[in-house]
């Protein structure tokens, strides 16, 4: 039951058909755990917080810095040096008291991810680098969890949900290792230091990753659409047009092959 102050702080949602108060009820009984805090994580966090996603766990090792508040929209001048899963936290608890919310200031590793994403409904992986990427893409398929991946390179997003656990029967199929191979488990990688972004574009990829994670989080409870797993959405910020691929199912991934 939702009590009337949260009736009436949800009531665009209520009245939509494919929401509902069944819908906003699950929103509300959902854990999503939210891997980076950065460019994409903190659009992302926004929406899920006032989507009423009842239980929040925030990922993040780094700290704020004045480079990031171009982009990282729940970030002040003053947050400056504070480390980011708090700050993001401290956000969460200033907008909705009623939602709960954990901040790991901690690296996710292959070693830890098991036990940071206990109990989660959903991840959503803001990640800038593919070594935590594909930890968690690993993570999640061993414990069953659908993963909602997002990167941003400069004018490219890249939004997708997977759930490599599932049998291709059931709708499931390719893991985030199918897309993109074992050859990336290193620790480099491009960054937005190096190659620069633009804050607009990755909220704008941050907002689609929380549309693409509430899709998951109302499957069976509501008629929001297809989770779509395994299509990957590139996101042409310069052409601003948008286009669907399907991953292949690798069967030799070793992820969930």
């Amino acid at each position: 039951m939702l009590s009337p102050e949260r009736l009436n702080r949800f009531a665009r949602h209520i009245v939509l058909p494919e929401v509902g108060g069944a819908g906003q009820v699950a929103l509300g009984q959902a854990h999503v755990v939210l891997i980076g805090c950065g460019g994409i994580g903190s659009p992302a966090l926004q929406y899920l917080a006032a989507a009423g996603v009842g239980t929040l766990t925030l990922i993040d090792d780094d700290t704020v810095e004045a480079s990031n508040l171009q982009r990282q929209t729940i970030f002040a001048t003053l947050d400056i040096g504070r480390p980011k899963a708090e700050a993001a936290a401290a956000w969460v608890a200033r907008f909705d008291p009623a939602l709960t919310v954990t901040a790991h200031t901690t690296r996710l590793t292959a070693q830890n991810a098991a036990s940071l994403l206990a109990g989660a409904s959903l991840v959503l992986d803001g990640s800038d680098n593919f070594a935590t990427r594909l930890a968690v893409s690993d993570a999640c398929v061993a414990a069953k969890i659908p993963l909602t991946s997002a990167a941003v390179g400069r004018f490219q997003g890249q939004i997708a949900n997977f759930a490599g656990h599932l049998p291709e029967s059931e709708g499931g199929g390719a893991c985030y290792r199918c897309f993109v191979g074992d050859a990336f488990d290193a620790e480099g990688c491009d960054t937005c230091a190096d190659d620069g972004v633009l804050g607009a574009f990755v909220g704008l990829v941050g907002a689609f990753a929380a549309m693409s994670a509430i899709r998951v989080l109302l499957a069976g409870h509501a008629t929001l659409g297809d989770p779509q797993w395994g299509r990957l959405h590139l996101v042409d910020g310069l052409g601003m047009t948008l286009r669907p691929l399907t991953i292949a199912k690798d069967p030799g991934c070793k992820g969930c092959g």
